[in-house]
């Protein structure tokens, strides 16, 4: 199939969905083919969105504008998988006080926002003050067949991933890390208001920790990954499908992130600073229908 076919045919819906869940990420920017180039988009209006840096995973190839938000990871004294949410605070923005989420970690200033497109924004786990659990939770679906002898909604631990550097799938290279679909923020909550995320425990992720030859980009691997753990907010910046880590050998994906919705690619092992429009909160704007929704 040509890079840009599209796998959807018109009868199926599927692109008419995917198409109003990004509609207004995509619209909600001017000059969005400068954008496309360079990964950069114009301030959106109203609070609770708007021009934000970001780290994140790469994206090196396929239709997808950008690389995927990384989520801070940290492992608690029992051994459990935990991503780091930002302090909550109370700002005045246009003479109006919104709670923000919010801190400076690693060198950069870490945000809820990072999170905030794709129809996320709309999601409980992503407002500042929602009431959930931070522990990464294993998925009630996952390609990876190791992941099936997990219930359903239990905590990922540290020793699930004891053999990280000999694991393999028959994909790609067998050792470069071991991966899981997981949730986070999302206990108790309905599939379409649920946060996917990907987490991957690497070698290579302890070793760009320590010796990264961007000197902020380490500084943030320091400060955003534990033990060789990093997660990413598992949504493609393009048109919100859901990709997977080592799960097909085609379109040179066989050690990267790959989207099957429109074969964007995206390399866990590249961390790089980008810079989006985060879109507002339904709460920051009004109306929780300017904002678009869950995705899949």
């Amino acid at each position: 199939m040509p890079e840009n076919e599209d796998r959807y045919p018109a009868e199926s819906g599927r692109r008419r969905f995917v198409k109003g869940v990004v509609g207004a990420s995509a619209l909600g920017a001017t000059g969005i083919s400068t954008a496309l180039a360079t990964n950069l988009t114009t301030t959106s209006s109203g609070a609770g969105g708007g021009a934000i840096q970001y780290y994140g995973i790469e994206n090196t190839d396929g239709p997808a504008p950008r690389g995927l938000p990384q989520i801070p990871v940290e492992i608690d004294d029992e051994g459990n998988l935990k991503g780091i949410w930002p302090e909550v605070k109370t700002e005045t923005v246009n003479n109006e006080e919104v709670q923000i989420a919010e801190m400076q970690l690693g060198g950069t200033t870490y945000s809820s926002e990072w999170f905030q497109y794709c129809g996320v924004q709309t999601y409980p786990g992503v407002r500042p003050d929602t009431d959930q659990s931070n522990f990464f939770r294993s998925a009630s679906s996952s390609s990876y067949d190791w992941q099936s002898d997990i219930e359903t909604g239990a905590q990922l631990t540290v020793s699930d991933f004891d053999d990280y550097e000999t694991w393999g799938n028959d994909i790609g290279e067998s050792g470069i890390g071991k991966p899981a679909q997981a949730t986070w923020r999302s206990q108790d909550l309905p599939p379409q208001e649920t946060i996917p995320i990907q987490v991957l425990r690497s070698t290579r992720i302890e070793e760009m920790a320590k010796s990264a030859s961007d000197p902020a980009v380490r500084e943030w691997l320091q400060a955003s990954t534990d033990q060789g753990f990093i997660a990413w907010l598992n949504k493609c910046t393009h048109f919100c499908c859901v990709p997977g880590f080592k799960e097909t050998a085609e379109f040179g994906a066989a050690n990267s992130v790959y989207c099957p919705c429109h074969q964007s690619v995206y390399d866990p092992f590249s961390i790089v600073q980008r810079q989006f429009t985060s879109l507002p909160r339904p709460e920051d704007t009004g109306s929780s229908e300017s904002s678009s929704g869950g995705g899949e």
